[in-house]
């Protein structure tokens, strides 16, 4: 049957209304908020106000339960959709830059790299990274863990985070972030995702303007919050890690990767190094990736990311770096260190890794001429 002919496909959405009966935390573009809905009582809901305005006590909302109701973990709020009987004003300003395009909830946005505006002229010229360490990571809740490694070990250094659209698209849904912001140059949203202080078209315009329109020393990418799995082997939204590798080594940067490890996850295809990190940096990255193992783990988990690493393309150095410190600087975090539900020291392996290649990530800083090298 053509493609045209075709009866149209069973609803996606599970759609709700409700009333507001109290607000919540307030992040810097989020709101949470408690939603009465009949039949189902009392729900966990988040609004974005620029998307939806702000919603208040009393207001009808419109909600999208559908992760909510599948029980995903990080779908644990139903979404605000609209505020029927007070929509938000008309948007102002220039931008161009269509995200979450096509879908009901697109939203425009001003780009960084986009005609007409005050950087155009820069990233139309920029085409290389200088050598700038980029430390990529599979989760979103690898970000902490490598911005403490390089703080730890320089705290002078200005660091960019770039998130890229496998996980959540609005950069308002992580709370790390409004944690982390005084300790980042600048946030960067790319491709789909959409509410960093820059916006850009595609990772690489977004590497280029960590650089040269943020002026950061090191960035962090890494999808946002959430990540999709299936249990294959490459059905899993970290393969573009290694892509970003990729887009990193083409614009003259250092690929550097942070590696999924762990000794607590009860799925054996996450015990060791994840098969995450083995396919997306042994198999997609073709431009080769610096891998960094941590010292001072246990004797048992250390011989078997030994032996899981054997198997790299030689593309693909292996790096073991000291640890010594960066327990307690993961203890003073700002933020909780959480990872698929367990914390830190529980999943201490994931995290120390994180740190230790943000560790690595900062002695790797290229020195500016006539400056000495630093001490490693």
């Amino acid at each position: 049957m053509p493609y045209s002919a075709s009866p149209p496909p069973p609803s996606r959405i599970r759609w709700r209304r409700g009333r507001v009966t109290a607000t919540g935390r307030r992040g810097r573009d989020s709101l949470e908020l408690t939603v009465e809905v009949p039949d189902e009582g009392a729900l966990r809901a988040l609004a974005y106000p620029s998307l939806v305005g702000i919603p208040e006590t009393g207001d009808e909302v419109l909600l999208n339960t559908t992760a909510l109701a599948q029980g995903l973990g990080t779908g644990g709020f139903a979404l605000v959709v609209a505020v029927p009987d007070r929509l938000p004003p008309d948007p102002e300003g220039s931008g161009h830059l269509v995200k979450a395009r096509y879908t009901p909830l697109q939203v425009s946005v001003s780009g960084v790299d986009e005609q007409d505006t005050k950087h155009h002229t820069l990233l139309a010229e920029a085409d290389d990274l200088g050598g700038m360490p980029v430390v990529v990571a599979d989760l979103h809740s690898a970000l902490p863990a490598v911005l403490i490694g390089m703080l730890a070990t320089d705290p002078d250094l200005k660091v960019a985070y770039v998130m890229t659209d496998g996980g959540a698209l609005p950069a308002a849904f992580s709370k790390t972030l409004d944690a982390l912001a005084k300790s980042l140059v600048g946030v960067i949203t790319v491709g789909q995702s959409f509410g960093g202080d820059l916006e850009a078209v595609t990772l690489h315009t977004g590497l280029l303007a960590a650089r040269h329109v943020l002026g950061a020393d090191l960035a962090i990418v890494t999808q946002g919050p959430g990540n999709l799995g299936t249990g294959t082997p490459w059905g899993f939204s970290g393969v573009a890690a290694g892509e970003a590798c990729n887009a990193v080594t083409v614009l003259g940067g250092e690929a550097i990767g942070a590696l999924r490890i762990s000794d607590a996850d009860p799925r054996t295809r996450h015990r060791g190094v994840s098969h995450h990190s083995l396919t997306a940096f042994g198999r997609v990255a073709l431009g080769g990736v610096t891998l960094i193992a941590p010292r001072g783990l246990s004797s048992e988990l250390g011989g078997q990311v030994d032996e899981d690493l054997a198997g790299q393309p030689e593309r693909n150095p292996v790096v073991w770096v000291d640890t010594d410190g960066l327990d307690d600087a993961l203890v003073l975090s700002p933020v909780p260190l959480r990872t698929m539900g367990r914390g830190y020291p529980e999943e201490r392996a994931y995290f120390l890794a994180a740190a230790a290649a943000g560790r690595y990530a900062a002695l790797r800083v290229p020195v500016p001429d006539g400056e000495p090298e630093p001490a490693s």
